[in-house]
């Protein structure tokens, strides 16, 4: 959610959310400063940190205003989460890769989730390119590396869900999700352009980005669709938001592979215009479904998730109007700190503070005020 109001504020200059956005990102930073904070060690797993690495990676490469010089900085706490993220990784079973959960008394901790993967492999990717430190890059190659081997993506580009370790990583859930190669298309275009336009480089974006159509319709051409779980309507209360994160990534990478741009924005305007459609439910009329392929005729969904990649896809189509994320070699203004971060994980004995009911209550106020204010703002992108 933060990602999409720092993208956002790159894609108009309306800057009326970003007090917010930034109280936000610093709230649930940690003792350590590096997102992982007591009050969510019974649900944080590595794709939930890795997340918050990505939303300030993205304020560090759009040169979202800093915070106050007392707090931790954009880009050091991006690197914060990836030192603490890269000393998890499990040589133990199925040869590497990181767990989905970070605490053994979690469910989910035998399991090695694509997304968790690929949110470090496109955070190391993009810490190279910021900071032309090529040690990031190194671990970018080792994580695309493992997840090929493992199977987690196949020969011929597809992503996959994760397998367990308890059996090695041999049984590969084969569900596939937007997210999935959203993430690791812009993590391999960020190599494509470190490596200075790398033919290897170049051919794994262009057959990542030609797998993406098995997410577009053919029904109704070039509108996205969630082909996991949105034909029957399965999808929980994580998975319409998906979307909203290969739009993001599909934009972002023809900053960083231009060559890409017609491609991406043939799919950018068609799944837009269908989901400013889709966004007609309610009393207001202008609740946003998940079903962009159903037009105008609302789906009868609500919530965060529809509404973000409402957002994210509409305000995609101004990508073509902002400048390329910035480095520290032309123009980034985020400080960082290569030995950031607590060192791995704080011992999960120790005892931790509940979130009290009315933060609860609080913090879902202000995220559905804000994603749907931030939606209405961005209706002029279509009209």
């Amino acid at each position: 959610m933060f990602g999409s109001l720092i993208d956002y504020y790159q894609y108009t200059a309306d800057d009326q959310y970003n007090d917010l956005v930034t109280e936000g990102l610093l709230f649930q930073t940690g003792p350590n400063n590096d997102y992982m904070t007591p009050n969510q060690t019974k649900t944080e797993g590595n794709d939930d940190q890795g997340f918050w690495g990505l939303a300030v990676m993205s304020a560090a490469e759009q040169k979202f205003p800093n915070p106050p010089s007392d707090k931790p900085q954009w880009l050091a706490l991006a690197q914060a989460v990836f030192n603490t993220q890269a000393l998890r990784w499990d040589t133990q079973f199925c040869n590497g890769g990181l767990r989905w959960q970070i605490f053994t008394f979690n469910t989910g901790y035998d399991y090695k989730n694509t997304i968790s993967n690929g949110v470090f492999f496109n955070l190391a990717a993009r810490l190279a390119m910021y900071t032309g430190n090529k040690t990031y890059a190194d671990w970018a190659e080792k994580a695309w590396d493992w997840t090929a081997a493992v199977g987690h993506m196949s020969q011929d580009y597809h992503f996959f869900d994760g397998s367990h370790t308890t059996l090695n990583c041999t049984d590969v859930n084969k569900q596939q999700w937007t997210y999935n190669a959203g993430v690791y298309l812009l993590g391999a275009a960020n190599m494509y352009n470190f490596t200075n336009g790398s033919d290897i480089w170049r051919d794994r974006v262009s057959n990542i980005l030609n797998q993406t159509s098995l997410f577009f319709s053919p029904a109704v051409p070039n509108v996205m669709v969630e082909i996991a779980c949105e034909p029957l309507g399965t999808c929980n209360n994580d998975q319409p938001s998906f979307k909203a994160y290969l739009s993001r990534w599909m934009a972002a990478t023809t900053k960083m592979a231009p060559w890409t741009y017609e491609i991406v924005i043939e799919k950018i305007r068609a799944s837009a215009a269908a989901a400013a459609l889709q966004c007609s439910g309610g009393a207001s009329g202008t609740i946003c479904g998940l079903k962009w392929t159903d037009g105008a005729k609302w789906d009868g969904s609500t919530g965060v998730g529809q509404q973000m990649s409402a957002m994210e896809v509409i305000q995609s189509l101004l990508i073509s109007r902002v400048a390329p994320p910035v480095t520290n070699s032309t123009g980034g203004i985020s400080k960082g700190d290569p030995a950031a971060g607590s060192g791995g994980t704080f011992d999960p004995r120790l005892p931790h503070d509940a979130i009290r009911q009315r933060d609860r209550v609080g913090a879902g106020f202000l995220t559905t005020l804000v994603i749907v204010s931030g939606l209405g703002s961005a209706w002029w992108m279509i009209a």
